[in-house]
């Protein structure tokens, strides 16, 4: 809860609604009404993250990056109101309004930033880390068009584009001072100076901006305010303006459109070869972007990089970032000469990785030559993670050919992106306790029986102040009644409600607030 006087909350909101759109509360419209609270909490938001920020680096904080392709945040108004303890306040102001406070949520688009369950279980993690007051930063993608509009023609169904930014935009702020380059293509060139060390050089390559915007993640009754970093992709060199004058307009413009195709859509088709290295180029371009911000947040920390594997852990959620293991020993081994011995050493200590799927066959893999033709460092570091791995696993296993291809990075043309994961990260997990039994009889099998202690296990599970508590406010006093508040932040205490199961009067009570739900 926040000690903020009711009276600043109206004249801060007061003040949103004419500077931004010159109207008072009697003229405004139901959309100036959602912009102007959502301002109104981003700018609380904004002065509780600065004072969290500030305790995180006084007390040397280890901080959680957290990696994901898709982050299913839901519709952002209603949940920091909550989180923050002013749905009240904000609903009693809008009683001088013909407006309801459920009618302003209602202007508001859902984030098109996932669109499953992989990307609601990150959004999940991040409310129940923040809340917990661990200081964390998620990775992904802004996407233009996350979701889509489904429509029924005939049988078929038609999709359409979701424009969610025309409302969820308010919510995002643009970082132009911590963008980054991320490079495609080109060609690799090693170069031996006179200290005997080898220098690579990127040449012909094609260069994307990665600029962030960041969401701001709120916790229920806590300290932490965290981040959520989505990166849009924008062509790093100006517009041609001497084509455009030339009459040369698609010309003009191809080269702004290739860049910026890498952030229009989530899981392009990939039933085709452009779709493919669309694909890749999108997971590139989120790890790329995201390691070059991980290591310049930790040098503005602490200077330097020598703490770099004690104070940060960095998880990787499902395949689709993967790539960040063998960036980070790009950046390392290229940018800031460690051996090879050494950045490998770090990338075991702070990666961790989360698999998804016990199906062999829906484990991502990329053909060997789109590989290289898109990423030729990457290729070639990977390339030396499992020529070392695959020496390691002959030592162990001489002469087992068949346990030696089925645990290599790569092999019959195929780079293998989950056993790069399970191959370099210090623990793995499932998401159920029989999905995790499943990768280690199954799945991995050959690896958990060379690693045994990397495994382990971690259970889905949702936050349950968002899908119980605010979502259904009468069971949820129903619960605080039976069992006190403390299951809004310990979700195992709701199992106390089982002793109710014989009481005819909780019982009534929970039927009348199923049928109350139903009709309303």
């Amino acid at each position: 809860m926040l000690n903020i006087d009711e009276k600043d909350i109206e004249e801060l909101f007061r003040n949103k609604l004419l500077r931004y759109f010159g109207v008072n509360l009697s003229e405004a419209s139901a959309e100036q009404i959602y912009k102007a609270i959502s301002l109104n909490i981003k700018d609380i938001l904004n002065n509780k993250r600065a004072e969290y920020n500030a305790a995180v680096k006084r007390n040397s904080a280890k901080k959680v990056y957290y990696l994901c392709m898709e982050f299913l945040m839901g519709r952002q108004l209603k949940n920091n109101l909550m989180n923050l303890g002013l749905y009240d306040v904000y609903e009693k102001l809008l009683r001088r309004t013909k407006y309801t406070l459920s009618d302003i949520e209602r202007c508001e688009n859902d984030p098109g930033l996932g669109n499953g369950g992989l990307g609601r279980l990150a959004a999940c993690f991040m409310d129940a880390l923040t809340t917990s007051d661990y200081p964390v930063t998620g990775f992904s993608i802004c996407y233009e068009y996350g979701f889509f509009k489904q429509k029924l023609v005939d049988g078929e169904q038609i999709e359409m584009p979701d424009l969610w930014l025309s409302s969820g935009e308010i919510w995002l702020t643009p970082r132009s001072d911590r963008a980054f380059s991320v490079r495609f293509g080109g060609k690799i060139k090693e170069k031996w100076n006179e200290n005997g060390k080898c220098e690579i050089i990127h040449e012909d390559y094609e260069e994307v901006q990665a600029l962030p915007y960041d969401l701001m993640i709120s916790g229920a009754n806590c300290d932490a305010v965290n981040n959520l970093r989505l990166w849009k992709a924008e062509n790093s060199r100006n517009f041609n303006m001497k084509l455009f004058s030339q009459g040369q307009y698609i010309k003009a413009l191809e080269e702004k459109t290739n860049a910026e195709i890498i952030s229009k859509v989530l899981y392009p088709s990939d039933n085709h070869s452009e779709g493919k290295l669309l694909r890749l180029s999108q997971q590139y371009f989120l790890v790329s972007a995201s390691l070059q911000s991980i290591i310049a947040d930790h040098l503005q920390r602490f200077g330097s990089l020598e703490s770099f594997s004690e104070k940060v852990a960095i998880h990787i959620n499902d395949t689709h970032p993967a790539l960040a293991i063998p960036e980070l020993m790009r950046i390392l081994v290229d940018t800031y000469s460690y051996s090879w011995e050494k950045a490998w050493d770090t990338v075991k200590n702070v990666f961790s990785y989360t698999n998804h799927t016990v199906m062999p066959e829906a484990l991502e893999c990329w053909n060997e030559d789109m590989f290289k033709f898109r990423l030729p460092r990457i290729h070639m570091i990977i390339t030396e993670i499992n020529r070392r791995f695959c020496e390691e696993l002959w030592n162990r296993y001489p002469g087992d050919w068949n346990r030696i291809s089925k645990m290599s990075v790569i092999s019959s043309n195929q780079v293998k992106m989950a056993n790069l994961c399970v191959a370099s990260c210090h623990t793995v997990n499932g998401v159920s306790e029989l999905h995790s039994d499943i990768l280690k009889k199954n799945v991995f099998h050959d690896f958990y029986t060379h690693t045994p202690e990397k495994f382990t296990n971690v259970t889905n599970g949702i936050a349950h102040r968002r899908w119980l508590c605010y979502s259904n406010p009468l069971l949820s006093d129903l619960l605080c009644e039976c069992i006190g508040e403390e299951y809004k932040f310990n979700a195992e205490k709701i199992s106390e409600f089982k002793k109710y199961t014989e009481d005819s009067c909780v019982l009534e009570r929970l039927e009348s607030i199923k049928r109350i739900n139903k009709d309303s």
